[in-house]
């Protein structure tokens, strides 16, 4: 309103550091240090300063405005004390004539240069030049110097969406995950798995569901106000200048940050989370092992355990996923899934739930372009999903499981159901080209390796989720046997098209046909333009190429999967013998849908049976959900068996439990062949690299070259897979030798 000034209230200095709580919303019978008190969990017995204690205090130029209520322990020196003014209660540990040193920081243990408020400190910390310092209990060996403010308010909430009293529901923080316009809103709480986040995001319809996950929430926190900030053992804070209503775990390192704001910070020896220079993050969590660096901008968000943030991301709105890194780009109203590579300035992705294993390149636009009235579209992209350079998608989109898009102004909305497919925007013939099975074809060497490395680069602790990464696994098959049906329907129609288009043929006519012509590898397909039906949202042509080949790798991946589940399963069973393999494998022979809930593959009838225990109050925590995520992890190597088994029936027609031996033996057979051109297409995508005159140009000669890049014959991976590939046979030609 013009004309207002800032209201500056005078009060008397003796009031600073006390009634932290306004009495309302004390409790009876308690007093302001009662949730404090909770809270210090040291150990240390705090006593009364001796007069000698405050006379040497008061030489060293220290303040109190009542020496009664700086309260210390035995071992404290209060030589190590200088020029401080403390206000209300503060309790101090022991304090030694030691120097701690962290990195290249050496520096004397004690307390000088500071304001201090209301606090508790553990043993031996340093604290210095901490200009405003409230309402704070400080772990042991604590370094903390060079600090501006950092304080706590009465009403802090730590970066989770929860009230307290006398709170109105305007001030609730919530994530608007996936959309723009809120409608898929979740509200953060520390432990927020991405799979929670999803199913949140998910049954919007389900008003019952959707009540129960907020009062699970609310029920993790209780709504009293007087919670004190916290700093956790061994951290060091150095250079900051805003720290409010943080609470930071044990062995964390902040440095140079200009604003921390109502933020949860886990950290501790299972994952050590730091936060460096220029960071400003405002209402959010990180879990453990978490880092950002250097400019980082973070609004109201989640970052699960051991991902991060750098070089001047933007992470707004937004749940970013366990093993995930997002540099220099920016990302608004996502929800992304774990293992998520995002490294590039002009990058920009936003209202995308992008189901993990991904990867955006420089100059991928992903959701500036909206196609409604209102900010309302979204793109849903499943796992492996890799726009390349320049890419630019509108909204709404969808795309299968290892979708690649090469650079491309894509005009349209796109819906994709083929895994593994390449897309391409063919500007010349104004059509949209897919390639099934690129990845196969192409670039095995990036498939295989990206899964192996997303295994090795997990470093949670705590796996309430197991996390799928192998690229076939029931979310792929499943996609692939939809395929396979698709790759029948519009071969066959591309075939009557040309040979008799003048005839009215049913569907079921048409599949026939496109199954025999692609069973048969009849040469006729590959002079058929073969196009796709729904595929974007466009009148102009959208056709599917290198279909014999992709028809005869999906089919092999689908016997390739199901043999590797029996093997397994013969393993962890130490079955040997036909009879007692087959006879003990399930008979189940319905298909199920999988979700990935979060990265961790579900059947969306257990996903149905769950949700209805929550709205049923049989489930009435988030603990207990988590549980649910943890039964199906137990669960999932027979549940992956099952689908493999159905898909198996499904697109060859054999049913495992009625087979012979001799055709057992085949589909073992048929598995090493399939695993033997798939790591020669491993060795083959690579050796490319090295033999392409373009790659081969920078270098004078081969030395440079291999002093640059490294030998070819020296490449780890590629040794592996070759090991892994003799290991697979010996490991099959064993369980043949065994029926």
């Amino acid at each position: 309103m013009p004309g207002t000034t800032n209201e500056i209230r005078k009060r008397s200095i003796a009031s600073i550091g006390y009634e932290f709580v306004a009495p309302e919303y004390l409790p009876k019978g308690k007093d302001e240090y009662y949730l404090r008190n909770i809270q210090n969990k040291n150990g240390i017995s705090y006593r009364q300063l001796t007069a000698y204690e405050i006379e040497v205090l008061v030489r060293n130029r220290n303040t109190s405005e009542n020496w009664n209520k700086l309260l210390v322990s035995d071992a404290f020196n209060p030589e190590l004390v200088k020029n401080c003014k403390f206000y209300g209660l503060v309790r101090i540990g022991k304090l030694e004539a030691f120097c701690l040193e962290f990195s290249d920081l050496k520096v004397p243990v004690g307390l000088y240069n500071s304001t201090i408020i209301s606090c508790d400190f553990g043993d031996n910390v340093v604290i210095d030049n901490v200009n405003y310092m409230s309402h704070y209990i400080i772990g042991s060996e604590v370094i903390i110097t060079n600090v501006n403010e950092l304080v706590t308010s009465d009403h802090s909430k730590f970066g989770n969406g929860i009230l307290k009293e006398g709170e109105n529901e305007d001030v609730r923080i919530w994530l608007e995950l996936c959309n723009e316009n809120g409608g898929r809103r979740v509200i953060p709480f520390n432990g927020m798995t991405a799979g929670d986040a999803y199913l949140w995001t998910k049954f919007r319809d389900d008003e019952v569901l959707l009540r129960k996950f907020k009062e699970f929430t609310e029920a993790k926190f209780d709504k009293l106000r007087g919670y004190y900030g916290k700093i956790g053992d061994r951290t060091v804070v150095k250079n900051c200048r805003i720290i409010k209503d943080v609470w930071v775990g044990s062995d964390a390192y902040l440095k140079g940050a200009n604003k921390l704001k109502n933020l949860t910070i886990n950290s501790g020896p299972e994952g050590k989370s730091q936060i460096g220079e220029g960071c400003e993050m405002v209402n959010g969590i990180m879990g453990f092992g978490c880092r950002a660096f250097y400019g980082v901008k973070a609004v109201r968000f989640v970052m699960a355990s051991h991902s991060q943030l750098k070089y001047g991301a933007r992470l707004i709105n937004s749940y970013l996923g366990n093993n995930s890194t997002i540099s220099c780009c920016e990302v608004l109203n996502s929800l992304i899934f774990p293992a998520h590579e995002q490294h590039h300035n002009n990058s920009f992705l936003t209202a995308a739930t992008v189901m993990g294993q991904s990867n955006i390149a420089a100059g991928a636009t992903i959701g500036s372009n909206h196609n409604s009235r209102s900010a309302d579209g979204e793109l849903m992209a499943a796992r492996g999903f890799w726009p390349g350079l320049c890419v630019s998608l509108k909204h709404n989109s969808k795309f299968a499981t290892y979708s690649i898009l090469a650079k491309g102004d894509y005009p349209a909305e796109l819906n994709i159901p083929i895994p593994f497919s390449l897309i391409s925007n063919d500007v010349t013939k104004n059509r949209l080209v897919v390639m099934p099975g690129y990845w196969f074809m192409y670039n095995m060497y990036a498939l295989e390796r990206n899964g192996w490395k997303y295994k090795d680069r997990d470093k949670r602790t705590e796996r309430i989720q197991h996390l799928e990464y192998d690229y076939l696994a029931p979310d792929s098959i499943e996609e692939v046997v939809e395929a396979i049906k698709l790759f029948q329907k519009f071969t066959g129609k591309a075939w009557y098209k040309m040979s008799e288009p003048e005839k009215e043929v049913a569907d079921a006519e048409v599949i026939l046909k496109g199954k025999q012509l692609l069973d048969n590898e009849d040469p006729v397909v590959d002079n058929l333009e073969i196009l796709a039906d729904g595929f974007e949202n466009s009148k102009r042509k959208v056709v599917l190429i290198k279909i014999c080949k992709s028809y005869k790798i999906f089919k092999e991946l689908v016997q390739l999967h199901c043999v590797n589940q029996i093997v397994q399963y013969a393993e962890g069973k130490s079955l040997a013998g036909f009879q007692n393999i087959i006879s003990t494998l399930p008979s189940k022979s319905t298909a199920s849908e999988w979700m990935n809930v979060g990265g961790q593959l579900i059947p969306r009838s257990e996903i149905n049976l769950v949700t209805k225990k929550v709205r049923d109050g049989k489930i009435k925590s988030w603990e207990a959900f988590h549980d649910f995520y943890r039964q199906q992890s137990a669960l999932y190597p027979m549940q992956k068996l099952t689908q493999a088994l159905n898909a198996l029936n499904s697109v060859t027609g054999i049913n495992i439990k009625k087979i012979d031996e001799g055709t057992f033996i085949s589909l073992l057979n048929a598995a090493v062949a399939t695993k033997e051109w798939m790591v020669k297409g491993i060795y083959d995508s690579r050796s490319k690299d090295y033999s392409n005159p373009f790659r081969v140009m920078p270098f004078e000669n081969q030395q440079e070259m291999d002093a640059v890049i490294g030998k070819f014959d020296d490449n780890s991976f590629i040794k592996q897979q070759m090991e892994e590939l003799e290991k697979y046979k010996r490991k099959l030609e064993q369980l043949m030798n065994s029926l």
